[in-house]
């Protein structure tokens, strides 16, 4: 298909699709206003009934944490899918030098990289620490904490290299946080079960209002989440930087 016949196709579809933007844009609600009254009803009885000050944690890991739990495996199965088919297609006798490219010379990083990475990986890794251990308290949670914490794992790879970002981040330890997480939150609900409560149901003390440990069950799903969402995306992190690497036997 050649430019021209794209750019028609573009135009078309636009001209298509045009009346029904302008018919959205014009009847949005205005800023602040919406027709749900659920919002409303989770800002009104969180507060009293969870003891928390952020709605967005107080939905996930109470009042619709079933779909919380269904979010964080379809996480799992996703990553579970690509590191099966990342390793089926490349195998794993594998090197730490790189893959040569032919007229693609690897760089060595340069002394500002390393001093950046260095500098910016423990404050990010603290930073989602952070996050992750205020989901209940400000905005945050798990799910942004641990994509935080992998990537500031990433920074180690970018600063000082392979060798040093494999010392460090292993397999069997990322299995064990992406799965083991994904156990607690499911224990998490199947527990008050076992004593004729209902699914994810609070029987832990819930705290006070703001504070940092408030929410009662609410932040043991959260840190499951954390270390699930953390280890899944340094999992992934992992099998791409892989893909990288010459295998044994190919004079890389």
């Amino acid at each position: 298909m050649s430019v021209r016949v794209r750019l028609l196709l573009l135009l078309a579809s636009a001209v298509v699709l045009l009346p029904a933007v302008v018919v959205v844009a014009v009847r949005m609600p205005t800023f602040g206003d919406h027709p749900l009254p659920y919002g409303d009803a989770i800002n009104r009885e969180a507060p009293a009934e969870r003891h928390v000050s952020n709605m967005v944690s107080a939905v996930n890991f109470d009042y619709r944490g079933f779909d919380t739990m269904g979010e964080e495996f379809m996480l799992v199965t996703a990553v579970t899918g690509a590191v099966l088919l990342l390793r089926g297609t490349r195998g794993e006798s594998l090197t730490a030098q790189p893959q040569e490219v032919p007229g693609r010379p690897v760089e060595p990083a340069s002394e500002a990289v390393v001093l950046i990475c260095r500098l910016m990986m423990p404050i990010s890794l603290l930073f989602g620490i952070y996050v992750v251990l205020h989901a209940t308290a400000t905005p945050g949670g798990g799910f942004q904490g641990g994509v935080i914490i992998a990537s500031s794992l990433l920074l180690l790879y970018l600063g000082d290299g392979y060798r040093s970002w494999r010392g460090i981040v292993r397999s069997k330890a990322l299995h064990l946080c992406e799965g083991g997480g994904a156990l607690v939150f499911v224990l998490a609900g199947v527990g008050p079960m076992l004593t004729g409560h209902a699914f994810l149901e609070n029987g832990l003390p819930l705290g006070q209002f703001r504070d940092m440990l408030a929410g009662g069950l609410m932040q043991v799903e959260n840190l499951a989440v954390a270390f699930a969402v953390a280890g899944g995306f340094c999992q992934l992190f992992l099998e791409f930087l892989e893909e990288t690497r010459a295998s044994k036997g190919s004079g890389g």
